[in-house]
């Protein structure tokens, strides 16, 4: 018998996408299988976030092809990604501090119950359907109640990745989802990562923490102005090789002593 090869299940091809006379993408071309997760790396202005952003919609690029499951697909908004199941969550999170913690999960399609013929926000199965949904990510958040402003970083976190996991995504871009968190917070995300991943999700972790990475993701794709540059598997890498790849060059640490006698 013939065995039937499975398609990545994000494939790009060739992304260009210019600002004015500022080429961001210069023929991008990325590709993640099925439960993998990938870390995306490059220094600020690599075009990480851009290619990101194209993936998930909010980005129309001036050229390339994209397949979801060996399917061609086109985005021109944030919605035509996610109804191919493809959701990011930012690095600013788009939480509402004054909201509580099941308002945040459940903001704009929360469940309603009729009183009278009349719809209203039915407040019990809200707050319980949050407790199934993040106990079932293992996220230990004790009070749905709670506003989001006194939580921490790391809680808030959780609650924007459970977000976007509960539109039951076959993709998850994650946009430096440790930064600023503590070290007990950054492995609590970490471990939701994984959690994520082994329900079949394809993940794209975008991180300038690179030690989380290798934690973490199968495979590695580093971008340097625009372009990939190298691809590698996580077991056939060190932490030195891609910081030499995403700096364009052979990096050498120096002394505060050397650099003053230059």
């Amino acid at each position: 018998m013939n065995s039937v090869a499975i398609p990545p299940r994000v494939r790009m091809e060739n992304i260009i996408k210019s600002y004015g006379a500022v080429q961001s993408l210069r023929g991008v071309n990325l590709e993640v299988a099925p439960g993998e997760v990938l870390g995306l790396v490059g220094d600020n202005g690599a075009g990480k976030s851009t290619v990101s952003k194209v993936l998930a919609g909010t980005v129309i690029p001036d050229g390339g092809r994209i397949e979801i499951d060996g399917k061609p697909v086109h985005f021109t908004e944030p919605g035509d990604a996610r109804a191919h199941h493809i959701e990011m969550v930012y690095q600013d999170l788009s939480l509402c501090d004054t909201v509580d913690v099941a308002g945040n999960l459940f903001f704009g399609r929360e469940p309603l119950r009729r009183v009278l013929g009349i719809p209203m926000l039915d407040h019990a199965k809200m707050h319980h359907d949050a407790r199934e949904m993040l106990d079932g990510l293992g996220i230990r958040i004790p009070n749905t109640h709670l506003d989001v402003e006194n939580l921490s970083g790391g809680q808030r976190q959780a609650i924007a990745i459970s977000r976007a996991v509960s539109f039951d995504p076959k993709v998850l871009i994650m946009d430096e989802p440790t930064a600023a968190l503590a070290v007990a917070e950054v492995e609590a995300v970490l471990e939701l990562v994984q959690t994520i991943s082994q329900r079949g999700v394809s993940v794209i972790l975008i991180s300038h923490r690179l030690q989380d990475l290798f934690l973490v993701c199968d495979r590695i794709s580093v971008m340097y102005e625009g372009q990939n540059v190298a691809d590698r598997k996580i077991g056939e890498t060190n932490l030195e090789e891609v910081v030499d790849l995403i700096v364009g060059r052979k990096f050498k640490a120096r002394s505060a002593r050397a650099l003053s006698e230059d």
